[in-house]
């Protein structure tokens, strides 16, 4: 019986240390569960921060970025900005320097103004004397009337000669047509200058200066009518110069157009001395040599429409021309003149002082007349 109750008690006893061994062990795992658990909640409150931290981070950033980009559009603004005001700075400087020179050119005006003023109050002195003495020349003119009237009548024969020498030109230029017309070759010839245009397209390919085969049959064709009369006994003492011009379109550039355009002129010049003995004698090729020259006029004097447009196809030519001895020709005129002058003298002594007297007095009004008309321009200018 105590055996029985001694291990009843021992069984008891034993049951009792592993209920506490089991509680003890509750009671740890409990503290590692509630210790697991507040290790978890502080991970995940410092996860929280760390987000919270990088996305305020990255929320910095991109307002520094955009700053950034801000400030790069401000400075190229600013950049130009300031372009434009350097720009504009530059073009003031140009406008001062030019109102500077305006300003100095209005002075300089102002002051040859004042000079004219001066010179001008001088002339009206003047030509009121002048005035006064035309006025008792007038007299003295109208009693010579009758000689002065019989002088202007020597002097309209001797116009007529001049007439007659100035029609020289007209004469070469009318004997030119009718040969022309003669030999039945159709050649537009001016009636102002007597020259003869012929077509570059004809005789140059374009852009070439080399004759082409109708090109050298129409120089062939016109050249020994157009040199026999020019050269011919009747006029050749009057014809100075034979002129062969060159001319171009207005297509390209001017040194360019010139180069060919004296070519081409050679090349017609080059083709007529060849050529010269087939038609003219040794005496008529020896004055062409001495009177014959070429120019290149390159795209100068273009050819228009009678809208005033340019025809290129027309301005592509070669001018055949001649010039008369002016020089020659003005002095035989100034002869003629002294001549009348003369005979208009001897015919009336009393008329030419009378003349003598008024042409002093009108050439005195009309100087000073002359004067105020240019000091008026200048003041106007």
């Amino acid at each position: 019986m105590k055996i029985s109750n001694r291990r009843r008690m021992d069984d008891r006893s034993s049951h009792n240390v592993w209920r506490s061994y089991s509680d003890m062990m509750s009671g740890l795992l409990l503290l590692f569960v509630l210790i697991m658990a507040v290790c978890l909640m502080q991970a995940q409150k410092n996860y929280a921060e760390k987000l919270a931290e990088q996305a305020k981070q990255l929320q910095t950033q991109s307002a520094l970025e955009e700053s950034q980009t801000q400030v790069g559009l401000q400075q190229a603004q600013l950049e130009e900005q300031q372009s434009e005001l350097n720009a504009q700075s530059s073009k003031l400087q140009q406008q001062e320097k030019t109102l500077a020179e305006q300003a100095s050119a209005l002075q300089e005006l102002q002051d040859a103004l004042e000079n004219q003023r001066i010179q001008l109050v001088q002339k009206e002195s003047e030509l009121d004397d002048q005035n006064s003495l035309l006025q008792t020349q007038a007299k003295q003119l109208a009693d010579s009337k009758t000689a002065l009237d019989e002088a202007n009548t020597l002097m309209q024969e001797q116009q007529q000669r001049i007439d007659q020498i100035i029609g020289v030109k007209a004469e070469l230029i009318q004997a030119l047509d009718e040969e022309f017309r003669k030999n039945q070759i159709n050649v537009q010839i001016d009636t102002q200058t007597g020259a003869i245009l012929l077509d570059s397209s004809v005789l140059f390919d374009f852009n070439e200066s080399v004759l082409t085969e109708a090109g050298t049959e129409i120089l062939n064709t016109v050249l020994p009518v157009y040199c026999k009369v020019l050269l011919d006994s009747e006029y050749a003492d009057y014809v100075a110069e034979i002129i062969i011009d060159g001319y171009t379109d207005t297509i390209g550039d001017y040194v360019t157009n010139l180069s060919l355009s004296q070519q081409r002129a050679y090349a017609v010049a080059e083709y007529l001395i060849y050529a010269k003995d087939t038609f003219l004698t040794q005496e008529e090729g020896d004055q062409l040599l001495a009177k014959l020259s070429t120019n290149g006029k390159s795209m100068s004097n273009p050819v228009t429409d009678d809208l005033g447009n340019v025809d290129d196809d027309a301005s592509r030519r070669v001018e055949i021309k001649f010039r008369l001895r002016d020089e020659e020709m003005l002095s035989e005129l100034q002869e003629l003149v002294t001549a009348g002058q003369q005979q208009a003298a001897a015919a009336s002594a009393q008329a030419e002082n009378a003349q003598e007297a008024f042409a002093g007095g009108e050439t005195a009004v009309f100087e000073a007349a002359g004067n105020d008309a240019g000091a008026e321009g200048a003041a106007v200018g």
